[in-house]
């Protein structure tokens, strides 16, 4: 939800210096991890306005009826559409919603406010709020895909740059190398408890002399997480391992064309294109469903559709799998799922782009594959599925690296470290 609307903006008020938060429309753990110490509150987008408290964070909600109906004007006036300058990137998106937060936090007293995404926040806030502390959360590849000039009027009112990944952090420094020292990493946070017993039920049942191997894909099933080259390499997995299962665990669909494909210059992510057009990608991933399934329904289908799971239920997932696969295009900022699968104990195969390489350690928490090759994804899952001891021996040292990286605890101590930072200068 945070990267798709890139809305959701939190402030952090201390009891005794600042610090800030994480966020979510639900109670994330992190936020309430946060809140034990200092006054939270998120603000996040809604048709009208109201106010809720949970977990010790405030909850407020602002109403965004008008930005809709100017942003539907916008979106018809060609100046609006430029691929390194979208709508999206416009001051003028959702402009009534930050104009409202802005002057709210004006009468309040807070150390820190964070905004997701949406650079164009920064200036505003700054305008209203001159002493407060402002700190851009980034996500995904904008900054460094964005129009310069663009960027370059806004970042350095920005005290604090943070991204998931390392990989985010250095493209972002090597764009904007004068704001270098303000650009840091904080990994994303897993649910441990969560994720952490499944490995101990999956070690359990995992042993060559079950027939039926199974893999696992979490995330949106679209063409840019690769969802294509997966189930091309599954057909070629079929030919080892017939009675092999294939679920894909989330939502269906292509993120908008703006957001990624037209921003990148990045060859394999342009081929992307042409699953944009029109129904392109459904009808495309029907003939495929269609084509492997055969006439196979329910539990003797080889790809099981899973759709969106809620939270959860993920863990269960990821018990019964042997091997969990993430073949992203394009360049992820961080990679959940494959933090959740390390963290449960199962051995990964992920694609080599973007911040993967952080997260897996080739050919010892999993291995990694070149981007958009079928054939290699293939070869990869193939030994991993014909080798029992290599899958127990990787799962459970990414499951211990994992914990250690990944836990809302340590990512919660990291944020809470650079936003102390902040107020030692």
């Amino acid at each position: 939800l945070i990267a798709q609307s890139g809305l959701n903006l939190e402030t952090i008020k201390t009891k005794e210096q600042s610090e800030l938060v994480k966020n979510s429309l639900k109670v994330d753990y992190r936020a309430k991890l946060l809140a034990d110490e200092n006054h939270v509150t998120v603000y996040a987008p809604a048709e009208n306005f109201r106010e809720d408290y949970h977990e010790n964070v405030e909850y407020r909600y602002i109403p965004v009826g008008l930005d809709k109906t100017a942003l539907k004007y916008l979106e018809k006036y060609p100046g609006f559409q430029k691929p390194k300058s979208p709508l999206m990137a416009s001051q003028y998106y959702y402009l009534g919603y930050i104009l409202q937060i802005a002057n709210e936090l004006k009468k309040q007293d807070y150390d820190i406010v964070h905004v997701h995404n949406l650079s164009q926040f920064v200036p505003i806030l700054r305008l209203l709020n001159p002493e407060i502390k402002i700190v851009l959360h980034m996500h995904c590849e904008w900054l460094s895909q964005l129009d310069y000039k663009l960027l370059k009027k806004r970042l350095p009112q920005a005290d604090l740059i943070v991204s998931p990944s390392d990989y985010i952090t250095q493209a972002v420094q090597q764009r904007f190398p004068t704001l270098a020292d303000r650009c840091k990493t904080v990994y994303n946070g897993v649910n441990i408890s969560r994720f952490i017993n499944s490995s101990t039920i999956k070690k359990q049942s995992d042993s060559d002399s079950n027939t039926v191997k199974r893999l696992l894909f979490v995330g949106r099933v679209c063409p840019e997480k690769g969802s294509h080259i997966l189930l091309e390499a599954f057909e070629k997995v079929l030919k080892v391992y017939p009675q092999a299962k294939l679920t894909l665990a989330g939502p269906v669909g292509v993120i908008p064309y703006e957001y990624l494909v037209a921003l990148s210059d990045d060859k394999k992510i342009k081929e992307l294109t042409h699953f944009h057009q029109d129904n392109s990608w459904l009808g495309y991933l029907k003939r495929q469903l269609f084509k492997i399934n055969e006439t196979k329904t329910g539990e003797d289908a080889p790809i099981n559709l899973a759709g969106l799971i809620p939270p959860n239920q993920l863990a269960g997932y990821y018990q019964q799998s042997d091997v969990f696969v993430f073949p992203s295009v394009c360049h992820e900022a961080f990679g959940m799922p494959l933090a959740e699968a390390m963290v449960a104990g199962i051995p990964v195969v992920s694609s080599d782009g973007g911040a993967f390489p952080e997260l897996v350690e080739h050919e010892k928490t999993g291995l990694i594959v070149e981007r958009s090759n079928s054939d290699a994804l293939a070869k990869a899952i193939i030994r991993l599925l014909s080798d029992a001891s290599l899958r127990e021996k990787m799962g459970n040292l990414g499951c211990e690296i994992a914990v250690k990286r990944f836990s809302f605890e340590q990512v919660t101590e990291d944020l809470l470290d650079q936003y102390h930072q902040l107020f030692k200068a």
